[in-house]
């Protein structure tokens, strides 16, 4: 059966649980709820797997905090003995209007910590990431606070529904192939 480590990036501990930050966590959450499964905590991390299809997913949410989630993605790769092109990581992106998704093969952090890490652990930026759009409505130097901000009601409803378009789209890239899926969910936002 094919595996694929699907990772949402995020800070651990209550203080973050709805943050513009922890847009990772919640769309895992949003396809762990859609799919009956229930995260545990293990090394590095808390786990859940679905299977569609005869692909296996696991999805993590590391407990390593945003700027070392290379720790946790590095050990899950190497313990599922996955290749880099299985792996797929899910973040907050500052840079693209709210709700907003954009599926690459591989590129740069955009400035984003946590990618940045976990492409500095793995020695290779040759992995798939899903950036989801939070907006950049801060003024200068607010950058901190706003990501660290936390989501609206209607914002979290949002993320809940991109998070299972996110959670298709994921199963397409399996199925289908990246180029299908990043057709899917590269298409314009929904509302």
């Amino acid at each position: 059966m094919d595996s694929f480590l699907v990772v949402g990036l995020g800070n651990i501990g209550n203080e973050y649980a709805g943050t513009r930050h922890n847009v990772g966590f919640m769309v895992l959450d949003a396809w762990a709820q859609a799919s009956n499964a229930v995260f545990s905590s293990k090394r590095y991390g808390d786990v859940t797997e679905i299977t569609v299809k005869g692909r296996k997913f696991v999805l993590l949410k590391p407990s390593t905090y945003m700027n070392l989630s290379g720790n946790a993605v590095r050990f899950w790769l190497r313990k599922l003995k996955l290749p880099l092109e299985h792996l797929i990581v899910v973040s907050d992106d500052l840079n693209l209007p709210f709700g907003t998704i954009r599926m690459r093969r591989n590129g740069s952090s955009g400035g984003h910590n946590g990618l940045e890490n976990i492409t500095e652990m793995l020695g290779s930026d040759q992995w798939t990431r899903i950036r989801v759009g939070i907006g950049n409505e801060f003024q200068r130097g607010g950058q901190i606070d706003f990501v660290l901000g936390d989501l609206t009601p209607e914002q979290k409803e949002e993320i809940h529904e991109t998070g299972l378009r996110i959670a298709e789209g994921i199963q397409t890239f399996a199925l289908a192939g990246p180029e299908i899926a990043m057709n899917s969910l590269n298409s314009r936002r929904k509302n």
